[in-house]
């Protein structure tokens, strides 16, 4: 293969990347090669084999470009503790929602992982997002922390519970949303529905519950 300039690998990467997603939207990931990438980016299998040694690698790198905002933001919050937690759990929330639905590729990608996407264990992919997912939910989770610091929250909040749920409420959102997207538009009502969570966390946060008590 001639050498390409680090400009033309880049162009390259980002070329095969959008013909993954496009073919992983039209014939799932399961049912889809390397070889069919290829073909759709107009492009040899030596091509994609220089950029990715496997299906694995592909999927991983297509996920890691549609999240990087995400993971920017949060990080973003993370560093800056005197913030607001509530206001930064909003702000957080509503970027989510509405980065999926005004974004195409962060559409085409959830809606991928979400509905075209089946667990095949021979896709280490599964693991990697499993980790990836519990850190990121560790971040929230530290977010709602320094909101029981600051006496936003009640004091005996169980906040691995309300981070659980959090995220449940977005996924269940972005996930039914993804179903039919013309229902409603997600980026006018996005602010409305998380202000409606956080107003229920705020009101009735769970409660951390005591142990039970082993029985004889």
């Amino acid at each position: 293969m001639v050498r390409k300039t680090k400009e033309e690998a880049q162009e390259t990467y980002a070329a095969l990347l959008d013909a993954a997603e496009q073919v992983f939207s039209q014939k799932g990931v399961t049912n889809t090669t390397l070889n069919d990438v290829a073909i759709a980016a107009g492009m040899t299998r030596g091509a994609i084999y220089w950029h990715f040694k496997d299906k694995n690698a592909l999927v991983q790198a297509m996920c890691d470009r549609a999240f990087l905002p995400m993971e920017a933001l949060l990080n973003e919050i993370i560093e800056t503790p005197d913030k607001d937690p509530i206001s930064a759990l909003k702000q957080l929330d509503i970027h989510f929602l509405q980065l999926v639905s005004g974004d195409k590729r962060q559409r085409k990608v959830f809606d991928i992982i979400f509905h075209r996407c089946e667990k095949n264990p021979d896709l280490p992919f599964f693991e990697n997002e499993k980790r990836q997912r519990a850190e990121c939910m560790s971040k929230v989770e530290a977010i709602i922390k320094s909101a029981v610091t600051q006496g936003k929250l009640h004091p005996d909040t169980d906040t691995w519970i309300a981070m659980q749920a959090n995220h449940a409420f977005l996924v269940g959102i972005v996930h039914e949303w993804l179903e039919d997207t013309s229902a409603y538009c997600m980026i006018a009502h996005a602010e409305s529905m998380i202000d409606m969570f956080l107003a229920g966390l705020l009101s009735c946060p769970p409660l951390k519950k005591p142990m039970p008590v082993a029985s004889n």
